[in-house]
């Protein structure tokens, strides 16, 4: 079964996301923030095959910053290299998610398409899962 970590600090997009997931067959873990989103990670050492997360949310410190999800996707990184990463982003934040690329995520999605997201990550992941 693969493993998705999500990482989005509001609960609704985090509940739809995580429902969306677990109907298509994915093993899901949530968490709220940066730091909780490292804590399940480190947890789960080994068994997580893609993160999906949220571009700007609470970062390691507590405090809402833009950009906190770029600092996850680097300290995930440097735990499994190997880790996709997708970045969640609202529509007017493309330039943002572009970054996030070139920065090291295997893409960016935008919020509200829920069933794309399934098939962004069996595309990414090669049609495991």
């Amino acid at each position: 079964m693969t493993t998705v970590l999500l990482v989005d600090d509001e609960r609704l997009v985090l509940r739809s996301l995580e429902k969306t997931l677990l109907r298509a067959g994915f093993d899901v873990l949530t968490a709220l923030d940066c730091k909780s989103g490292r804590e399940v990670f480190a947890q789960n050492k080994g068994q997580v095959d893609i993160a999906i997360l949220d571009l700007n949310m609470p970062g390691f410190d507590g405090l809402p910053k833009a950009g906190a999800g770029l600092d996850l996707l680097v300290d995930l990184k440097q735990q499994q290299a190997s880790l996709p990463v997708v970045i969640l982003t609202a529509y007017d934040e493309v330039n943002k998610a572009r970054d996030a690329v070139s920065g090291g995520a295997s893409a960016f999605f935008v919020k509200g398409r829920e069933q794309g997201l399934v098939e962004l990550i069996q595309k990414i992941l090669g049609g495991q899962g």
